[in-house]
């Protein structure tokens, strides 16, 4: 017997909450550009192409995730990378250096225009939801 989980779905989408863009740079060709002025990454002229628009969630998990290293000593991910998106299934497949941007969010006001490199994709896929670890670009 198969578990319908469309509702639980539904209840989920629900709750991705802000708009997102994902970008995906094929060519190499549209790395950031340093503005020697304020000493910020701005994103780059390059070819830069928007693979998919939609609802997603960026978060920030309630403590630090934890690393293991060589010598079996957890240590905390720095500030940066403790940001996570979750995209519906909808969305396409995400790859380690693509771009989410921010360009509405009804429950942080404060991600609009931040921009997000892809660091893990690996994090989890469940029946409802994708997840992918996330570092701030700017």
């Amino acid at each position: 017997m198969a578990l319908d989980l469309s509702g639980v779905r539904r209840v989920v989408e629900g709750l991705l909450d802000d708009e997102v863009r994902l970008w995906r740079d094929s060519d190499g060709a549209s790395g950031d550009e340093l503005d020697e002025q304020t000493g910020e990454l701005r994103p780059g002229s390059g070819a830069a192409a928007l693979l998919w628009e939609g609802p997603g969630a960026i978060v920030r998990p309630g403590q630090l995730s934890s690393i293991p290293s060589l010598d079996g000593v957890v240590a905390p991910y720095p500030a940066q990378t403790a940001y996570q998106a979750l995209l519906p299934l909808a969305a396409p497949l995400v790859m380690a250096d693509d771009v989410l941007s921010v360009s509405r969010s009804a429950r942080d006001e404060q991600l609009v225009g931040r921009r997000f490199r892809v660091v893990e994709v690996a994090v989890g896929t469940y029946s409802v939801v994708r997840v992918v670890r996330l570092e701030v670009i700017s």
